[in-house]
């Protein structure tokens, strides 16, 4: 096997490891490939492959995550990862917590965590990597390594996220939830809603977007009501898909140009967070991008003309 087909073969699982630690889909994609021009430069043959790239792809990924916490300070409204529609990485063995790993809640609780905890919670607890193979991804000792996990672990169980274990039922669930959406049937939205849902937006300040986040059942289902059916009337298609190992789905227009991204936290048999992505920065990696100050303002003349 030459150089190119290792590094394919290893390609999903650096991804993955990737995202996780940066959140984003574009700079995991640069992350893989700075590691496979490290690797292609590299005259001597490692002893384990998948050691060498993955502590590569790691470092790179700390590196760049240092900078983007910076950015992320100065963020216009909420953060969020960018969607993920699929987790190319399969590992039946560790199934479970892969796809822990890659929801959004999960996502936005690693971002509590330091770089290299983030990056030793991940490769020890979500990969399975030993000690050894964790100390020479990150640069520190065993030792070290076993306190970086310690301090991470205390950070994730105490917010750790919980969803419905059921995916027929999550499914099932959501379908309700889309379909009322599209009717405008408050009672029917309100009816799949926790008392304390929370409706929260990301758009970076780049697109149209709810002032503030809306919490309680009554709230979250007249606004979502009240407003998505006539966006829906503007010929917007919703198409449901599973996002970042969630319930979800993209919002396109007329064109199928993507317009927004909804993600919901299910338990119970409610929905407890609905998300919405429509960042377009954050879009760009699932199609073309829809303008969506244009659908805004086309949205206003209409509402112009009906009165």
């Amino acid at each position: 096997m030459d150089k190119v087909e290792e590094f394919e073969e290893l390609r999903p699982l650096l991804f993955s490891i990737a995202y996780r630690i940066l959140g984003s889909v574009a700079e995991a994609e640069d992350a893989v490939q700075e590691t496979w021009l490290r690797f292609d430069r590299s005259r001597t043959r490692p002893d384990s492959v998948k050691a060498f790239l993955s502590a590569a792809v790691t470092r790179i990924s700390i590196d760049v995550l240092r900078s983007a916490r910076v950015r992320r300070e100065e963020y216009v409204g909420p953060w969020f990862p960018e969607p993920l529609l699929s987790d190319p990485y399969q590992d039946p063995a560790r199934s479970a917590e892969l796809a822990d790993s890659v929801s959004m809640a999960a996502l936005l609780l690693l971002e509590r965590l330091s770089p290299l905890e983030r990056a030793v919670f991940l490769l020890r607890e979500v990969f399975g990597f030993g000690y050894g193979e964790v100390a020479e991804a990150v640069g520190r000792s065993e030792a070290a390594c076993r306190q970086l996990l310690v301090r991470a672990r205390r950070h994730m169980e105490a917010g750790r996220p919980r969803f419905e274990a059921d995916r027929r039922d999550q499914r099932e669930l959501a379908a309700r939830f889309f379909g009322a959406l599209q009717d405008g049937d408050v009672d029917g939205l309100q009816d799949l809603l926790a008392a304390d849902v929370r409706l929260v937006g990301d758009s970076g300040g780049k697109a149209p977007q709810l002032p503030r986040t809306v919490v309680g059942a009554e709230k979250v289902a007249r606004v979502l009501g009240g407003f998505f059916p006539r966006v829906l009337g503007m010929g917007i298609a919703v198409e449901e898909r599973e996002i970042n190992g969630q319930p979800g789905a993209l919002f396109r227009d007329r064109d199928g140009r993507v317009l927004h991204v909804v993600v919901l936290d299910v338990l119970g048999g409610r929905i407890q967070t609905v998300r919405g992505v429509n960042n377009p920065d954050k879009l760009g990696h699932l199609g073309p991008v829809a303008d969506a100050w244009a659908l805004d303002r086309e949205a206003k003349r209409a509402r112009g003309r009906v009165r």
